[in-house]
């Protein structure tokens, strides 16, 4: 039995490496389509969740307990998955991702400022490797200093601060159910893409306009976010921290293949340089064993 758990939380994860490395291109064919990013992210979370709710059944009894930490997880996890789409709409797949999977570099003072996590060895080498995959990828001689060098490279490298914040939040939630935080992200991400979407203004002319022909795609990535969240929660539950990182790494794989076949993207040496370096901080991030204050 245990066996087949395992390999059910592996099929689980890889699973969900798979969905994130692809989902740049149904959301980029919906921008295509006149439905911008923010519009097609509030939509297809707003459907994931109705679709979510339905088999997590009621969850509202646990808001009393929730406390600060809950609106918390909301704001992070709505910039992380607005972020996400919105810089793979317009950026390179293979750059943004890497930008995005700096998140261990965040991890590590967030854990030290809410879980009071000291930094030992691994701390400082996941520190080294991340920024210097970060320098490597980003180092430009015209440019000057290495940073992103346009709008979807910054929100794709604070998309993944915020990822890192979520993870840590999640972490230090350890009352809450896997359902209460599963349904907490989905609606931080319906109330800040909402937010954003009003504070631009034309939002029910943008709802108006969207062409028929996109409805069954939002439908279709609406119920791919509801099942991944699950097999996700699944995979990290029942699988040890540095297994599962290895094989959400996979993502990448799969980024780099699609970027390449469906968006004529190649990575450049710099980039792949950067890649290993990022991905052997990820690798680290796996290793680290809480040292908490006194």
């Amino acid at each position: 039995m245990a066996s087949k758990q395992k390999v059910l939380s592996v099929i689980c994860l890889l699973s969900g490496a798979l969905v994130w490395g692809l989902i740049w291109y149904p959301y980029r064919a919906l921008n295509n389509m006149g439905v911008g990013g923010e519009l097609s992210t509030l939509l297809s979370y707003c459907m994931a969740m109705v679709l979510g709710l339905l088999l997590l059944g009621p969850i509202w009894r646990e808001l009393r307990i929730a406390g600060w930490l809950c609106i918390a997880l909301m704001a992070s996890a709505g910039w992380t998955n607005l972020g996400y789409v919105l810089a793979m709409l317009d950026g390179e797949v293979m750059r943004i991702l890497l930008l995005f999977y700096l998140a261990p570099l965040w991890t590590v003072f967030f854990s030290y400022w809410l879980l009071g996590e000291k930094l030992n060895y691994y701390g400082y080498a996941i520190i080294a490797l991340s920024l210097g995959g970060a320098f490597v990828m980003l180092w430009d001689t015209q440019q000057g200093l290495p940073l992103p060098q346009n709008q979807a490279e910054w929100i794709g490298l604070s998309a993944g601060a915020s990822f890192a914040l979520m993870n840590v939040i999640v972490r230090r939630t350890q009352h809450l159910s896997v359902n209460f935080k599963a349904a907490s992200i989905w609606i931080g991400t319906i109330l800040f893409t909402t937010v954003l979407l009003l504070y631009k203004g034309n939002f029910m002319a943008q709802l108006h306009s969207i062409p028929s022909d996109a409805w069954w795609l939002l439908w279709l990535i609406g119920l791919v976010l509801c099942a991944i969240s699950f097999a996700l929660q699944y995979g990290l539950t029942n699988l040890p921290a540095n297994q599962s990182i290895v094989l959400l790494l996979s993502e990448l794989v799969f980024a780099a293949v699609s970027a390449y076949f469906l968006a004529n993207e190649e990575m450049g040496l710099r980039e792949v340089i950067g890649a290993v370096l990022i991905v052997s901080a990820s690798l680290l991030s796996g290793k680290c064993t809480p040292q908490h204050d006194k």
